[in-house]
């Protein structure tokens, strides 16, 4: 279990990830306020879709239904007591199909942010988010989980706790942050920080990147800032499909299939060896971006002018470093939603 992802990186020059959960459980159903993990239990059937999807469209690692499924997070649902539940069921599912699908894919086990402020800014303290963790770590691994994937952080401190659960676990992991405060993740962390950290942990990530995020284009640019920090561990590219806009009610993702596999190929032309998509990622996206992948040759290291104007403008001037990388610093407190 341990060597399944490396085993899978070392004989291709790219995986393939998969696409937005949310997006795609909100429309078969799911509403506001809902949390997405009790589904594995309430309604499996659609958690299988979502998974199916995923495989169908040609991925070949893709996550659990298990992101917000941690303590700190289903107590909101009055859920806190479930946590090994809902993510073994999550893992589980995944389990079954991927070992039906007739291919090498691999199940990551989603772990996201405990939604708390982490000391000593805030009243997480390390010992509690490294347990809040854990017990979700446990549950993934019990389900049957390849690897642990830790996803859309923001502070340092929390990934580190992270990192310590795994170990705990005795579980490989993967990690990724979201850079989107000025290039910037929301705590102030630049890609370059971010390469520095993971370099030092006792538990490193088998891969890290950059997930979730303002589009495409930034994600590009933050991919970019690892790739000049000289990192020796693959990267993950993980963006989301466009720029989220209200319609008739409802978010959308203004990104195309062929947006989308503009930004496959782009991402592992600049270094990315798993690339995927995050919010408004959908199996269409996904069959697009593979369809790329295997059909246009590598070509060079994309410059900033050839990002945008492949994939749209970058939503700040700065990329979260040098003298105009203020406003991401002042913004250090603000809880993620």
């Amino acid at each position: 279990m341990s060597d399944a992802l490396n085993r899978l990186l070392a004989g291709r020059d790219w995986l393939l990830a998969d696409g937005a959960t949310g997006t795609n459980l909100f429309n078969m159903g799911l509403t506001a306020g809902e949390a997405p993990e009790l589904w594995n239990v309430e309604r499996p059937d659609n958690v299988r879709k979502l998974y199916q999807g995923a495989i169908d469209a040609g991925s070949d690692i893709f996550l659990t239904n298990t992101f917000g499924g941690n303590a700190s997070r289903l107590k909101l649902h009055n859920a806190q007591t479930r946590v090994h539940e809902l993510n073994r069921i999550g893992a589980e599912i995944a389990r079954d199909l991927a070992d039906a699908a007739g291919r090498k894919v691999l199940v990551a086990g989603s772990m996201g942010p405990t939604g708390e402020i982490m000391a000593p800014m805030g009243t997480l303290a390390h010992a509690d988010a490294v347990e809040m963790f854990h017990e979700q770590a446990e549950g993934l691994k019990a389900g049957g989980a390849d690897v642990l994937w830790v996803e859309t952080i923001s502070a340092a401190e929390e990934f580190h706790a992270a990192a310590e659960a795994c170990a705990r676990a005795a579980m490989p992991w993967c990690g990724t942050m979201s850079f989107d405060t000025a290039g910037r993740t929301m705590m102030g962390l630049t890609s370059a920080a971010m390469v520095a950290m993971v370099d030092k942990l006792a538990h490193p990530p088998l891969a890290f990147g950059a997930n979730c995020g303002v589009g495409a284009s930034d994600l590009m640019r933050t991919l970019l800032g690892f790739v000049a920090a000289g990192p020796e561990r693959p990267i993950i590219a993980k963006g989301n499909a466009g720029i989220p806009k209200y319609r008739d009610g409802h978010i959308h993702y203004d990104g195309t299939p062929a947006l989308m596999a503009e930004y496959a190929v782009l991402a592992r032309d600049a270094g990315a060896k798993i690339i995927g998509g995050c919010c408004g990622t959908m199996p269409e996206h996904l069959v697009a971006m593979r369809k790329a992948l295997e059909s246009r040759p590598p070509g060079p290291r994309p410059t900033l002018d050839q990002i945008t104007a492949a994939l749209g403008a970058f939503s700040s001037g700065s990329d979260g470093t040098g003298e105009d990388a203020g406003p991401a610093r002042e913004r250090r407190g603000r809880r993620r939603g």
